[in-house]
């Protein structure tokens, strides 16, 4: 057992699915490894295997106050630190992920169940966060005038001081890359919480940062659960905190910290809605569909969940069930993150189908040859109506709900009445439908023939509606601002001849 301030090796040495033993996860507290004060821990496992996998550090309030602690210390040094050099930080991060892409790939993918592919992808996402980190410095120079004869104004982004982020199992490096670049090079110090699911991502990151040259206690881990979250919340010298999650846990979440005077921005989930038209590509429309919806297991705010199938479409509904069912799970698809999730999604299906669905592609019982883990294959559900809980509710799994409308209006109807607002696509080859659909849209991400339409860098992710809890977005220059306050400096060094207001 690696006790408080032992070194350890965090590299990863797993490079196919093949299961294999990884190290206990423990708390990164002012540049050391070390247990929770209490001794608590739980199994990580391994979605693709169901096995464990290793072990992570449960930690409760002592934790997070000696995590605050540490931020707390470190804090007057890196604030003084120019915002040039802080960006430096993650041109050196930028270039050990790179050399290090296959390594960490390889454990997104044993942590979360992801394959390859996806890990991939979603590791090259994470360190185009990095990138963006690296923009910040030139981004941040703000704006002065003189507004008057001999009268200057200006506006700097001041650090907040001690400030954390709360992040989910779906994205267990990305994610954390929303917040932290921004955080730090504003010149704020971190405390990360990652999802006790996935924890060894944010660990193998806290050692990179080191190996790039952070400061000791710029960013601190502490793992644990609900006992870890409410004491985040809690604790009065953090400024402010960033959530991604559900929407329930979002609201509680905002609601606690902001009762303790908290800057708090939460994104939640989703039900995202595709409206097809019959216009629309076949070719396009299918792969773009499918690749949503199964992408990821399902498993990401971004899926698609709910299709609209505006008037005769029957020609690339097939296509999409075509192109599920060709989906070999375990290889284009992975695992689901837990059991009790794989029973939920099974729950969705099997209600809707009760309430005179039809299953047009059924990965219930889905199984994979060596790999006794959780499974969901590729499902697509045909004829929903409103009433059915797979139409209206986050499933966060690998399922397509397909419900059929007469009109644009209508579909555009049933998406504005969804709680949330996270994301709306519709998929045609006219600009002028496109447009309509668009404008009305009640979403803060959209697209047109996009199943996914995450914006990139700089650009800023986040919802409406019940998808987002609190002002602003996470990514992009916003999130440089959410982890910022800005100071308007007045100034006049000489004595003019006439007068203003201002005089």
């Amino acid at each position: 057992m690696v006790r408080r301030g032992e070194a350890m090796s965090t590299s990863f040495h797993g490079r196919s699915y093949d299961f294999v033993e990884y190290v206990p996860c423990h708390n990164w507290i002012g540049g050391e490894w070390s247990p929770a004060t209490d001794g608590q821990t739980l199994d990580v496992v391994n979605p693709r295997h169901g096995a464990v996998m290793g072990s992570v550090a449960m930690s409760g309030a002592t934790d997070v106050a000696r995590a605050v602690s540490a931020a707390s210390a470190a804090l007057t040094a890196w604030r003084e630190t120019p915002m040039k050099e802080r960006g430096q930080v993650f041109y050196r991060l930028k270039r050990l992920m790179t050399d290090n892409l296959e390594e960490l790939s390889w454990l997104v993918s044993h942590e979360n169940g992801k394959t390859i592919a996806q890990a991939r992808g979603s590791v090259l996402k994470a360190i185009e966060c990095v990138e963006m980190g690296t923009a910040l410095p030139n981004m941040a120079a703000a704006g002065q005038l003189d507004v008057s004869r001999g009268v200057n104004c200006s506006t700097t982004y001041e650090p907040l001081g001690v400030v954390a982020g709360i992040v989910p199992f779906n994205f267990p490096m990305m994610v954390p890359l929303w917040m932290i670049p921004q955080a730090l090079v504003a010149g704020n110090t971190f405390v990360l919480k990652p999802s006790e699911q996935v924890p060894y991502s944010a660990m193998r990151l806290a050692s990179l940062f080191k190996e790039a040259g952070l400061p000791d206690g710029v960013l601190n881990i502490v793992n644990g659960g609900r006992e870890t979250v409410e004491a985040l919340a809690d604790h009065p010298d953090i400024k402010a905190l960033g959530f991604v999650g559900s929407s329930r846990v979002a609201k509680l979440v905002y609601a606690r910290g902001a009762a303790a005077s908290k800057r708090v921005l939460c994104l939640g989930g989703a039900k995202n809605h595709l409206v097809l038209v019959p216009d629309a590509d076949l070719e396009l429309s299918a792969g773009n569909i499918t690749a949503s919806f199964v992408g990821c297991a399902g498993q990401r705010c971004m899926a698609a969940s709910v299709l609209l199938a505006v008037g005769e479409v029957q020609p690339v509904i097939d296509a999409i069930a075509e192109q599920a069912r060709s989906v070999v799970l375990g290889q284009d698809m992975g695992a689901i993150i837990n059991p009790a999730s794989v029973a939920r999604i099974t729950r969705y299906i099997d209600e809707a189908e009760r309430m005179g669905a039809t299953v047009v592609v059924d990965g219930r019982g889905a199984r994979v040859p060596g790999a006794p883990g959780n499974w969901v294959g590729p499902t697509l559900i045909d004829h929903c109506t409103g009433e059915m809980p797979a139409s209206c509710e986050e499933i966060f799994g690998p399922v397509l709900s397909i419900r059929r409308v007469a009109t644009l209006d209508e579909a555009i109807t049933i998406e504005n009445a969804s709680p949330y607002g996270n994301a709306a696509a519709i998929f045609t080859t006219s600009g002028g439908v496109a447009r309509y659909a668009l404008e009305r849209f009640q979403a803060g991400m959209c697209g047109v023939n996009i199943g996914v339409p995450v914006p990139r860098e700089p650009f800023s992710f986040g919802g409406w509606n019940d998808s987002k809890i609190g002002h602003g977005d996470m990514t992009g220059f916003d999130g440089f601002r959410f982890w910022t306050r800005a100071r308007k400096v007045t100034t006049k060094w000489a004595l003019q001849s006439d007068w203003t207001w201002m005089s």
